[in-house]
């Protein structure tokens, strides 16, 4: 790295310090031949040094990556060199972001004027984030080795690795007690649902559609059809991003799997054309979206989120006072802690409905799975490495398993 930023090779720099280790000696025993020899390096160098100002006659061009990608993609990247004249000796660099993989570097060792050289190399990125791809850069030497000289010869290109992705299955509903016609306190936005519970008699404000007129023939009343409780079309999903709650390391292995719960989440339920926000402990990072078409907007988002030192309860706060409350809320979070246990038992006594999902590793105090288990809502446990889908089919609830 000194050597890059002083322009020197491994040789130039010991041109260096040899001249002044040789003025010191020149000095202490009056010498004129050490000094002669002091004077020569310093002369080579000076020549080294014009001699490398001269800038290869090169253009490059770089195939575009694309600008978002998923993580354990291979991305192909082909840079073109083209010389305007006869080029030697010269190595040129694409330079990669260290978490993407290692930089692509290749000499070029003779090209005529006017010819071209193609070169191609692909890099897996394994982690999320915003990266970038370059500059590429060439580099070369004078004809004694002691200078360095580089050039970008193509500017850095952004690219978006998106967050991991996997199917899941979230069953929204905001019924916390099962039986009709026991309701909530609050009401919800579809209140007959999707799913036939039963017949019950029409009475004034029904809607006429609603009739069954096979039940009509048969037992001489009207009968209206009533489906479950209704479920919401709103869905929040809140991501704990404490710092201190996460597994230590960059990146944390509990935190980046969060990240990964919270996006296949909310992808499953954009596709499914309901309304969505995410919540960070500190504020609202996205929403509300609907629909498929957002499906870019918040994967870049989650893709540069990161950790903070802000608690769970602060966002667990902002859930009680929202004044919508008929929503179905995911909470992704590695611990529970008592202050955020309490928030949670008070939005269940409201009729508001929780899913929890603790993303657990092998340091995971069984004090938390123990609190998790006793707030009474659905849990999920998910480790890396584990199949989302299969771990979301088992809910384990209050009364038991549901599929």
């Amino acid at each position: 790295m000194i050597e890059r930023r002083l322009g020197l090779t491994a040789a130039g720099v010991a041109v260096v310090v040899l001249g002044a280790a040789g003025w010191a000696i020149g000095r202490l025993l009056e010498s004129r031949g050490v000094f002669l020899l002091v004077y020569g390096g310093i002369v080579a160098l000076v020549v080294s040094w014009l001699l490398g100002q001269r800038r290869p006659a090169l253009s490059a061009s770089r195939s575009t990556p694309p600008p978002r990608v998923r993580p354990g993609r291979r991305v192909e990247v082909e840079v073109e060199l083209t010389a305007r004249r006869r080029v030697s000796t010269v190595v040129v660099e694409d330079e990669l972001d260290e978490r993407l993989g290692q930089s692509s570097r290749f000499p070029v060792a003779v090209l005529p004027g006017g010819r071209s050289v193609r070169h191609t190399y692909g890099f897996v990125p394994q982690a999320r984030g915003v990266f970038r791809v370059g500059p590429l850069v060439a580099e070369w030497s004078d004809p004694f080795g002691l200078t360095r000289r580089r050039v970008t010869l193509v500017e850095p290109q952004e690219v978006i690795v998106h967050p991991r992705v996997e199917r899941v299955t979230d069953r929204i509903t905001t019924r916390e007690w099962e039986d009709p016609p026991v309701r909530p306190p609050v009401l919800k936005p579809w209140p007959t649902g999707f799913e036939f519970y039963g017949l019950r008699d029409y009475v004034p404000g029904d809607d006429p559609r609603r009739i069954v007129w096979r039940a009509v023939g048969r037992y001489d009343r009207y009968l209206v059809r009533e489906s479950e409780q209704g479920i919401t079309d709103r869905v929040n999903i809140l991501l704990d991003t404490d710092a201190r709650r996460h597994s230590p390391g960059t990146p944390s292995e509990t935190f980046e799997l969060a990240v990964s719960v919270a996006a296949s989440l909310a992808v499953h339920h954009l596709d499914n054309g309901f309304g969505l926000n995410l919540d960070l402990n500190s504020e609202r990072l996205a929403g509300p979206l609907r629909g498929r078409t957002q499906h870019v907007r918040l994967l870049d988002q989650l893709a540069v989120v990161d950790t903070e030192r802000a608690p769970l309860s602060q966002a667990l706060e902002r859930l009680l006072i929202d004044p919508m409350r008929h929503a179905h809320n995911v909470v992704v979070t590695p611990e529970i802690d008592p202050v955020a246990a309490r928030r949670i038992r008070l939005l269940r006594s409201q009729g508001v409905a929780v899913l929890l999902v603790l993303t657990v590793w092998d340091d995971t105090e069984p004090a938390t799975l123990h609190r998790a288990g006793l707030l009474g809502c659905n849990l999920v446990q998910v480790s890396a490495g584990s199949s989302m889908r299969q771990v979301f089919e088992h809910v384990v609830g209050v009364t038991g398993v549901r599929r």
